[in-house]
């Protein structure tokens, strides 16, 4: 058992691949977070807009990325994109493929966060003059992002553990690294340490997660 999954000669032939591999994933949670984030923030607003058209077109955009497998969106992006011309790269591909994904699951986040928001508050900002959009800015969204920031911070957790499938068109990511180190060794120490990796940089977070919904809970 130590010998073929907790093999520290292992862990440190390999150790300067997985760091490679961790620094990859980072750089691509520091793109593909804000992107979600400010896709699904545009998806919420535009789901306040009263004209049908657009309503139902975010309603469609929604739920198809919600239900099409990210998976496949990502292969059908990478592999796909290039017949028709489009050659975004392998990092391009995984954040198109993750704006698309996330966004919906963010937007859906910001929307009931800015349904949450007494309309009386609305109704009381464009009386004292602010436009629809300075409401928007100043007064509805701010309050509607404390009211989920539970909801994003659990979301932002599934989508940093999503990367991983970033290794399906060879991005070197942690998990990349992780099973072609495995392959070259014959051992799954590498694929175990990178998990490690992403429980010690995850857990914070999801203390924190826990903290702030137990102090919630106090509150009410």
């Amino acid at each position: 058992m130590i010998n073929s999954f907790f093999n520290f000669d292992i862990l440190r032939e390999t150790w300067p691949y997985l760091l490679a591999g961790f620094w990859m994933s980072v750089q691509l949670c520091l793109v593909v977070i804000p992107l979600g984030v400010a896709g699904g923030l545009t998806v919420a607003l535009l789901s306040t807009v009263k004209n049908p058209l657009v309503r139902w077109t975010v309603v469609l955009y929604v739920d198809f990325f919600r239900a099409f497998p990210p998976l496949v969106l990502l292969m059908f992006i990478a592999f796909g994109l290039p017949f028709m011309k489009i050659d975004l790269g392998a990092f391009g591909a995984v954040a198109l493929a993750f704006l698309f994904n996330t966004s919906s699951y963010y937007g859906e986040i910001f929307r009931t966060g800015i349904e949450s928001v007494p309309k009386g508050q609305f109704e009381a900002a464009r009386s004292t003059g602010l436009s629809a959009t300075q409401t928007l800015a100043y007064i509805v969204v701010p309050q509607a992002t404390r009211n989920v920031i539970p909801d994003l911070i659990g979301n932002t957790l599934e989508v940093v553990k999503l990367t991983s499938i970033a290794s399906v068109v060879a991005l070197p990511e942690l998990l990349y690294a992780a099973r072609q180190a495995q392959s070259l060794t014959y051992n799954a120490t590498p694929v175990i340490a990178a998990g490690l990796i992403y429980l010690v940089c995850l857990w914070p977070l999801v203390r924190l997660l826990s903290r702030y919904e137990h102090k919630q809970i106090a509150l009410h």
